[in-house]
């Protein structure tokens, strides 16, 4: 029975990365990696390598569980079961480690990968952007602060400011991905006890190994932080997705309508409006994001273990990561399909821009102004014909030259083009191209 929606509805590619097979195998290549170092130091015999390595390709879920239920430790459940397959060189396994030795190095090679995971479908979504910050470069929009319509933009723009910050995301990743890609063999409080003098030599084996670096210092486990910046770093790729599902579901808000999710012919908005076309997967990644930024706070309280350690954090991390990753992956992969079926609605991005009857151009009539009159006097001037403006229903242009005190510094052929909202997008269109050339 399927109980969460992750292993099911919001299922990706992501769940192999955490499913309990994936999990145990990877304790078991760190297990074989610590033979294989105590086998290079001559602490063991050799043959206990290939022994491990049979066992491992011979380890099955359901017996780690069946031997967990009887000893209630999930990391001894699976040194036994390797032990069963190892002949007499099982006794070798596990020397010297306590779980977390193995637990906190596998978790690293968990994350690296899936790390990467999310880099490469951040990277597709950036590609996305590119293409529709490109096509879009020249489709002037009205741009909106408070609410309110403020000066025209494009959305050109709009993409470009979203393919940007994804790639500050990535820069993000990969930093917490460096730091996160660490392993510890130090033992049961970080002191190389029970390795003695060789402890250095045998952390770095195992590390080489598994293409993990060693923790500079640790206790029992590694410390927290470097997992409370990924979850961090993961929920700002979150808030990222967020912000742009937001702004795209509230531009195809019915009196708005500028852009639209795609629809499938045979899609149901609603099940008893039958007219509805509900922005709902936008809507879901809104929804989604909060679960992952939620999952930062419980990473931060991991982050003060009592003393050496406490088991504080066990238990919620086995929810909090794989629940961010895999949600995650999901709003990667939604975000993707969104981008490729997003429609723009060209009669309706006009419309709105045109709305204000050139109100949106105030600033620029100010500016134009304020080279004869002064900044203070011109933006006085320009208000109170705009509040004219929109108190009568008319044009600014209209107001504007029917102002004797316009009329003086302004010819009526400069305050038809001053109040052209589809000229007045400043630097946006060298912006994109910036951008298109890195």
């Amino acid at each position: 029975m399927v109980v969460s929606p992750l292993e099911d509805r919001y299922k990706t590619e992501m769940n192999a990365y955490f499913d309990e097979e994936n999990k145990i195998r990877r304790w078991a290549d760190v297990e074989i990696a610590l033979l294989k170092a105590h086998a290079k130091l001559g602490h063991v015999p050799k043959e206990a390598v290939p022994a491990a390595k049979k066992a491992r390709e011979m380890l099955k879920a359901s017996r780690v569980r069946q031997i967990e239920n009887e000893i209630h430790h999930d990391l001894m459940a699976v040194v036994k079961a390797l032990d069963e397959n190892s002949g007499e060189y099982g006794r070798y396994l596990h020397l010297g480690a306590t779980s977390y030795d193995i637990e906190d190095t596998a978790t690293a090679l968990a994350f690296r990968d899936a790390i990467t995971l999310i880099e490469t479908r951040v990277g597709l979504l950036r590609t996305q952007l590119r293409g529709l910050m490109k096509k879009y470069k020249s489709t002037v929009c009205i741009g909106r602060t408070h609410g309110q319509h403020a000066i025209p933009t494009t959305y050109g723009m709009k993409f470009a400011i979203y393919h940007e910050e994804l790639g500050r995301n990535l820069e993000r990743l990969a930093e917490a991905k460096r730091r996160i890609s660490v392993g510890k063999m130090s033992g049961a409080v970080g002191t190389f006890a029970s390795f003695e003098k060789q402890g250095f030599r045998i952390q770095e084996l195992v590390m080489e190994e598994l293409g993990l670096k060693p923790a500079s210092a640790t206790n029992q486990v590694v410390q927290r932080d470097r997992h409370a910046e990924v979850m961090f770093a993961l929920a700002l790729v979150a808030a990222a997705l967020e912000k742009m599902a937001k702004e795209f579901r509230n531009l195809q808000r019915t009196e708005i309508l500028e852009i639209c999710e795609g629809f499938s012919s045979k899609q149901v908005g609603s099940s008893t409006m039958p007219h509805k076309r509900n922005p709902h997967k936008s809507e879901r990644i809104c929804s989604l994001a909060r679960v992952v930024r939620a999952n930062v706070q419980i990473a931060l309280e991991n982050v003060p273990l009592e003393h050496e350690r406490d088991l504080t954090n066990s238990a919620n991390e086995r929810y909090i990561f794989p629940e961010s990753f895999i949600t995650l992956d999901y709003m990667l992969v939604e975000m993707g399909k969104i981008l490729a079926s997003l429609t723009l609605y060209d009669k309706n991005i006009k419309r709105n821009l045109e709305l204000t009857k050139g109100l949106v151009t105030a600033e620029r009539v100010m500016l134009a102004l304020a080279e004869k009159i002064g900044r203070q006097k011109a933006h006085e001037l320009v208000r109170k014909c705009s509040m004219k403006a929109f108190e009568e229903g008319k044009q600014l242009g209209e107001i504007l030259s029917h102002d004797a005190e316009v009329k003086k510094h302004l010819t009526g052929a400069q305050i038809k083009e001053l109040t052209n909202p589809y000229t007045y997008t400043g630097l946006a269109g060298e912006i994109i191209d910036r951008l298109l050339k890195i």
